[in-house]
């Protein structure tokens, strides 16, 4: 399982237990947003920042 947190711009979204990380291009629904992953920042093993646009 990943710690994974989302981001739009420098605003925090949601951080969830994953077990897959997104793939830069991507297209997600975070909260009711739809959105495409721009950024996959890995931040140790099992942490990662994933930065989203509508």
């Amino acid at each position: 399982m990943y710690t994974v947190i989302f981001y739009e711009k420098k605003d925090v979204l949601l951080t969830q237990f994953r077990e897959s990380v997104p793939a830069e291009g991507e297209g997600i629904k975070v909260k009711g947003k739809k959105g495409s992953v721009v950024n996959v920042e890995q931040i140790d093993d099992k942490t990662y920042h994933i930065h989203i646009e509508p």
